[in-house]
């Protein structure tokens, strides 16, 4: 598969790679503080963050043929979000993560690209499971791991004293 091949498509959506070029559409999906009140620290990302995230990116596809990707709409190509497997900190299990532009939640894009990269994770990449962790409070995100397949493991404490939801898909 070439970086300019397509990862997933969908009826509405077209995943693809990342390029340095979405670094400007990374700073506005990361960069709306509501729309990131569920990721990490809460935090706007910088510029000089998704500078060395596209680096990273662009790493792992090399390494493990897969990381964040970008989705846009199939009708007009417009990037709306990020959504991608991925290991936290090198962990072992690959995870999926998501962010999308505040104007397009609600939609069902997020179900849709989710599902969309848990069969590719399945069927194209061999992976035998796939963990997503999410805020406990975050009742919209559960909706979108069940609607993608993925059940509700566990609840555990992180390090920093805060409760993380662990869903899973497949033999985990």
């Amino acid at each position: 598969m070439s970086l300019q091949d397509p990862v997933a498509e969908t009826e509405r959506l077209r995943i693809r790679h990342l390029q340095p070029s979405d670094i400007a559409h990374m700073r506005v999906v990361y960069g709306d503080l509501e729309a990131m009140r569920y990721v990490g620290d809460g935090s706007a990302i910088s510029e000089e963050d998704c500078v060395r995230w596209v680096d990273v990116t662009l790493k792992n596809y090399t390494k493990r043929g897969y990381g964040m990707f970008v989705v846009e709409l199939k009708e007009s190509g417009r990037v709306i979000g990020f959504c991608g497997l991925v290991h936290p900190g090198d962990q072992e299990l690959p995870e999926l993560k998501y962010a999308y532009l505040r104007e397009h939640w609600g939609q069902g894009y997020a179900s849709e690209a989710g599902e969309a990269l848990r069969a590719h994770g399945e069927h194209s990449l061999g992976m035998p499971g796939i963990i997503a962790t999410v805020d406990p409070e975050h009742i919209v995100s559960h909706r979108v791991l069940a609607k993608c397949n993925f059940t509700l493991r566990k609840t555990i404490t992180e390090d920093d004293g805060l409760p993380i939801a662990v869903w899973a898909w497949g033999q985990i």
